[in-house]
């Protein structure tokens, strides 16, 4: 069974960058049909999609974060990385991680709430 978890620190101040880590055991990032996404849900909001990593390591971004965003991942530690930059008090939410099964989000990491202050 697939287990993720979400690690990083809890608060970052403005304009820094955000930078958070899944790692991933009892399955590989590299196999195929299977894509690694970022999802976050802010204060007293739904789940916002973030981006996603593939299977062969091509990364696609939701437009709205696409310019801040970078995702990336660590095949020799079977982990995938989001770093959100120029962060505002708006990207304080619980960070998931989370792995997709052909459109099913099947698997979630427990979350990692990030609070943006200065």
């Amino acid at each position: 069974q697939v287990q993720l978890q979400e690690s990083g620190p809890g608060l970052v101040k403005p304009s820094q960058t955000l930078s958070l880590t899944c790692t991933v055991s009892g399955g590989s990032i590299t196999t195929d049909y299977y894509l690694w996404s970022w999802i976050r849900q802010p204060p007293g909001k739904g789940l916002e999609w973030m981006g996603v990593i593939t299977s062969d390591g091509s990364a696609i971004y939701s437009p709205s974060l696409e310019s801040r965003s970078s995702i990336s991942r660590d095949t020799s530690k079977n982990q995938f990385s989001l770093q959100l930059s120029s962060v505002t008090p708006e990207d304080t939410a619980v960070y998931y991680c989370v792995r997709d099964r052909t459109g099913e989000y099947d698997s979630w990491g427990q979350g990692t709430q990030v609070t943006v202050l200065s």
